[in-house]
């Protein structure tokens, strides 16, 4: 009897705790193994190109300004209601953290959350969590902002070069926190933070919004000159404007904030994803057909459809969407990435699938990162003709692409090899698709709505993969 009490008590407690945290987004119920690489998926996409694309798709929210919104909702000691968020892994990664954190989490939807900040207790950010995505860095301004002290293990995400947080220590310094190493983990306090002009020696995305989520409520003007200009930081600064900070300029090269006392509750719905957006729209251009991409900012997609007419498609913009057809034969042009409004960085892997099959020869440029091209080697597998030279890769256009099989060795790297899959005559399987996990939702149901097929499919036996290999 006592035995059979402590099962239901057990399963009671479980039940409980389920339902306050209630903290996963549903970002799959992909099953997974640790090796000494991390997470291992046990399941692959399974491709098979050679169609044109056909449809409607419907463009999330953006996780670049998801990540950094979602968490900035504990500036405030107040609930706040975030709407139209990704279903995606790095945001269930972030909302784990801010359970662990004490906020209360209530999920009224896939896509629509409730965060209640008021019992939130500042506490380390572990090595476990913040280990698997790069936005994990968000916390540090966060903390600092509400707390004045912060603890976050150094953050993770995709590999393609070292990005250092110099610029976003530099930041904290200059509002006056006191910032080291130990162990790992980025260890920030100060008694007060007091606004000041910060230049930022490179543009810097991450630093600009991380500047902007400490600064917030720190006494009197912050001035970030040499700011980036993405419409995720617009998008950041107007989330909290409506939380009641004072945020201008952004989505210029000069922001101000002017702190405040505090902040308090709202709701808010995040922009849609312009590299979303602009994977689908590539999709579409490189394998030919007809595809309308919808709840999209046209102007925020002006270098992609720019560069996809340039190379032989045709786009038409409407107000929330743009539709991309293409019926004659790819040709060559010539691609830099830049910071906004500039070609993203985080298209570059996508538009080179679709110059690999391009008439002609084309330039692609990076000039963001200085080692984005490390898919490249899945692609030459496949047929393509690229030579890289450092940060600039010479791409000979080829007939056809050939299915076989490759690995996404990171999150944009993996949506390029599902786009090379598309294109690819046969089969093409895609591995390590915890990378595509981490930016795309409904990734596989997306493309299958417009004609493709591609599918999940359960790997038995995994290839465990060594330090060595």
């Amino acid at each position: 009897m006592t035995a059979n009490f402590a099962i239901i008590f057990i399963a009671l407690e479980i039940h409980i705790y389920l339902l306050n945290t209630n903290i996963i987004i549903r970002a799959r119920n992909i099953k997974t193994e640790t090796y000494k690489r991390g997470e291992l998926y046990l399941e692959n996409f399974v491709i098979n190109g050679g169609h044109e694309l056909f449809g409607e798709v419907n463009i999330s929210g953006a996780k670049n300004a998801a990540v950094a919104i979602i968490p900035a909702a504990l500036l405030c000691d107040d609930v706040v209601r975030i709407e139209n968020i990704p279903n995606i892994s790095d945001v269930s990664l972030i909302i784990q953290i801010l359970d662990r954190m004490g906020a209360g989490i209530k999920m009224i939807n896939k896509n629509t959350i409730e965060i209640d900040s008021r019992s939130v207790v500042c506490q380390p950010v572990p090595y476990e969590l913040a280990s698997h995505f790069r936005a994990s860095y968000y916390l540090i301004g966060i903390m600092l902002g509400r707390f004045k002290k912060a603890e976050v293990a150094m953050p993770g995400g995709c590999d393609f070069g070292v990005r250092p947080i110099d610029l976003h220590i530099k930041g904290f310094q200059m509002l006056g926190a006191k910032v080291e190493t130990i162990n790992g983990m980025v260890c920030a306090n100060a008694d007060k933070l007091v606004g000041a002009s910060i230049y930022m020696d490179n543009v810097s995305v991450g630093a600009t919004m991380n500047v902007m989520l400490a600064a917030v409520l720190a006494r009197g003007l912050t001035i970030i000159e040499n700011a980036a200009k993405e419409p995720h930081i617009v998008d950041l600064a107007n989330f909290l404007n409506s939380m009641g900070a004072d945020v201008r300029g952004a989505g210029t090269d000069v922001i101000k904030i002017r702190g405040v006392e505090k902040l308090h509750g709202c709701t808010y719905s995040i922009i849609p994803d312009q590299i979303e957006a602009g994977t689908y729209m590539v999709a579409a251009a490189t394998c030919g057909g007809d595809v309308l991409v919808k709840n999209v900012i046209p102007k925020h997609l002006e270098s992609i459809s720019a560069k996809l007419e340039e190379a032989g498609a045709e786009i038409i913009e409407y107000d929330d969407a743009v539709r991309v057809t293409r019926f004659k034969p790819l040709t060559r042009c010539n691609v830099k990435t830049m910071p906004h409004p500039g070609f993203p960085t985080d298209m570059q892997p996508q538009i080179a699938v679709l110059l690999s099959l391009a008439k002609g020869t084309s330039m692609l440029s990076e000039s963001v990162w200085d080692n984005r091209f490390q898919y490249v080697g899945q692609l030459l597998r496949m047929g393509a003709d690229i030579k890289v030279d450092g940060k600039v890769a010479v791409i000979e256009g080829v007939e056809s692409l050939t299915g076989v099989k490759v690995k996404a060795t990171d999150l944009r790297a993996g949506a390029a090899m599902i786009i090379a899959g598309l294109a690819a005559e046969g089969e093409t399987v895609v591995e390590d698709i915890q990378y595509i996990e981490r930016g795309y939702e409904d990734v596989v149901e997306k493309f299958s709505s417009l004609g493709a097929d591609i599918r999940r499919v359960e790997v038995n036996e995994p290839d465990i993969v060594s330090d060595a290999g």
